[in-house]
């Protein structure tokens, strides 16, 4: 396997038998696999491997500062690594495998690399529904570290084209599963004293209040970093970005939403599912045009779309 800061040759590996069992066996000899989710491709290392969880900060230009998501096979794997409870049975019971990742506290001794939780007592761990993920998690046995599959900072990839844009040379292989259908990054809930939204994403707030028969209570920008995607700066192009725009300046191009004469569009039809599954595709594509900045449509914030304009959010944050 690669060493820091030495170029490797990456791999693309087919969605089939021998490119999930090549993907498997890269990573049980430390190496890095970005791996097909149905939220967005993350970056694959062993979680129980210091230098591999390294290199995935290394390849990405991550902060160390900035924990991981551990994806596992299923809620009994999940167990091993987390004081489990009875909420985050219901949760897992409800919306897993899915687009749902819960923080709960790490349990002693689950032999964890430090650098996946960034020195935290807590774990923020999730399983994945794409089949191919899972098949390579059964296969490789173990728990995978996999933040998303692009350089820090920068939009989140949803093709394996998008990955290796952003990472080729920096990791050892790519595994093919088309474009990721949910196309924003999990939901984050921590189950602390009271169950806490951390992050916005693929599962809607509504579907997680209906199960626990309550209000969520929100994570505010100013409060401490305590999981993945929190960062004010994030999920960037090259572009700079206006948010709920109504007009579009002369070096612009718009990313629409609804009925609007458009470069891209979200969805036409107002459908805040195929806006979110179409994100980060829109935005490489915008940003592939090397526009000056990059005006979008107000999306409604309400199911998805608070999702979407999170990460939009973000991606206008100052850098």
């Amino acid at each position: 396997m690669s060493t820091s800061n030495t170029p490797t040759e990456t791999e693309m590996l087919a969605a089939n038998a021998a490119g999930v069992t090549r993907a498997a066996s890269i990573l049980t000899e430390g190496g890095l696999i970005a791996m097909p989710t149905e939220t967005v491709y993350g970056l694959a290392a062993d979680a129980r491997n210091d230098h591999a969880v390294a290199r995935i900060f290394e390849a990405k230009g991550r902060p160390r500062f900035n924990p991981l998501i551990v994806h596992v096979a299923d809620a009994a794997t999940a167990q091993r690594y987390v004081a489990w409870s009875d909420l985050a049975d219901r949760l897992a019971q409800a919306f897993w495998p899915g687009a749902l990742t819960l923080v709960l506290p790490l349990r002693p001794g689950s032999r964890l690399s430090p650098l996946v939780t960034a020195d935290l007592p807590t774990l923020a761990v999730r399983v994945p529904a794409h089949p191919l993920a899972h098949e390579l998690l059964t296969q490789f046995d173990g728990p995978l570290a996999a933040p998303s599959a692009n350089p820090s900072g920068k939009i989140s990839p949803t093709t394996a084209a998008h990955v290796a844009a952003g990472l080729a040379g920096r990791i050892e292989g790519i595994l093919d599963g088309g474009a990721c259908p949910v196309g924003v990054e999990s939901t984050i809930v921590g189950l602390f004293e009271e169950p806490v939204l951390l992050r916005p994403g693929g599962l809607p707030q509504e579907a997680l209040e209906h199960c626990l028969g309550a209000p969520l209570k929100v994570h505010q920008s100013g409060d401490p970093l305590i999981a993945p995607g929190q960062m004010t700066s994030h999920y960037a192009p090259g572009a700079s970005v206006r948010l709920n725009a109504s007009d579009v300046g002369p070096e612009e191009l718009l990313l629409g939403f609804g009925t609007v004469d458009c470069a891209l569009n979200l969805s036409a039809a107002g459908d805040l599912t195929e806006a979110a599954a179409n994100l980060f595709h829109h935005l490489h594509a915008l940003d592939a045009k090397v526009p000056k900045g990059i005006a979008v449509s107000p999306i409604p914030e309400i199911g998805l779309g608070r999702a979407i304009n999170d990460r939009l959010r973000r991606a206008a944050a100052p850098r």
